[in-house]
């Protein structure tokens, strides 16, 4: 292990990206040309092959004469580490074509999930695949599995706002992970780059919707299972989604029944003790609460807890980057991880303003 990881830093490290047409894709590439460790190879896509990079992400100045290549195996295997930024049930057949020495970070939700029957109910459509070491570093344990693996699953955005909120205060029995309720607002770039007419300006701005309502949003399953994992607890999520007029950026409340007898300063310090001496999730000072345009642009999610003794629940707020740390970051965090780097490295933690 030592010795690869000598190897590794001793040269510029290859990575290619499958997807990289998407706002995630272009978001990743967009991280990577600041990496000091990272060279791009292949930059491949679908339905925009043979297109330069700069007519389909102008914002990419420094690759804008890069050509979209097909997704093909043999190519993407030419790199040390592939991220593969796919719909979701596309990655598996994709991953399983590569050598089992390329290292292959998956952003979309193939390899999440363990149980075939709640991939069957959530996705459909492509047989379940195997389930992945699962890239969230700050979970519990996390860290030391991901290192170690040549394959890792980044989870879904609102995955990661949700389970950063509830996971440490459901692992030391604070709340009760049998009534989990969660409303959560993400902008529109969260339902990727493919034209729909629900998305268009005019039907986003100035409005807000509800949309995958009654227990149907894919990403139920992963919550409760990451959740689950950590807390060795049985969990029940109610989720409602909300679209909100904003290109990027999640803001989730999170609420569940309190044990008897906790308190305000029980939440706080179990939530403080949690990410003490962590780079990208913050536990806001009292009386501050998450917005998302502090995170725009960043890996950083921010945290912050209430209790309401009127209902007996918790009350936590989380906010991020869709983008960054529910995709494209959290994704090169993994790789940094994975390939023996300082995990923070390449990434953002200070965001822009206004």
């Amino acid at each position: 292990m030592h010795i690869c990881i000598a190897v590794y830093i001793m040269r510029m490290i290859t990575v290619s990206v499958a997807g990289a047409s998407g706002y995630a894709g272009g978001e990743l590439l967009r991280l990577l040309t600041g990496h000091p460790m990272i060279e791009i190879g292949a930059v491949t896509a679908g339905g925009n092959v043979g297109r330069r990079l700069g007519d389909v992400h102008p914002q990419l100045l420094s690759l804008a004469d890069r050509v979209l290549a097909p997704t093909n195996p043999d190519l993407l295997a030419q790199s040390d580490l592939v991220f593969l930024a796919l719909p979701h049930g596309e990655s598996a057949s994709i991953a399983s074509s590569l050598p089992p020495d390329i290292r292959i970070v998956d952003l979309g939700a193939d390899h999440r999930l363990e149980e075939a029957q709640k991939w069957d109910t959530y996705y459909g459509g492509h047989p379940h695949a195997d389930s992945w070491a699962y890239g969230l570093p700050e979970l519990s344990g996390a860290r030391t599995l991901i290192a170690s693996a040549s394959r890792v699953a980044n989870p879904g955005c609102y995955a990661t706002a949700v389970a950063l909120a509830l996971a440490p205060l459901a692992q030391t029995g604070l709340i009760d992970t049998s009534d989990l309720v969660v409303v959560a607002a993400s902008g529109t770039s969260g339902a990727g780059r493919k034209l729909s007419e629900s998305l268009l300006a005019s039907e986003v701005m100035g409005s807000m919707s509800a949309y995958k309502v009654g227990g149907t949003h894919q990403h139920i399953p992963e919550i409760e299972q990451s959740i689950s994992q950590v807390s060795n607890r049985s969990v029940r999520l109610s989720f409602t989604t909300l679209l909100a007029p904003m290109p990027r950026g999640i803001i989730s409340t999170s609420t569940a029944r309190v044990a008897p007898g906790t308190t305000q300063e029980n939440l706080v310090d179990c939530l403080d003790a949690a990410y003490a001496g962590e780079r990208f999730v913050h536990l806001l000072e009292p009386g501050t609460w998450p917005q998302t345009s502090s995170v725009s642009g960043t890996n950083a999610v921010l945290l912050q807890v209430a209790l309401d003794p009127h209902s007996g629940r918790a009350i936590i707020v989380s906010a991020l980057d869709n983008l960054g740390k529910g995709a494209a970051g959290q994704a090169l965090q993994n790789a940094n991880l994975m390939l023996g780097l300082d995990e923070a490295m390449g990434l953002q933690i200070d965001g822009i303003a206004p």
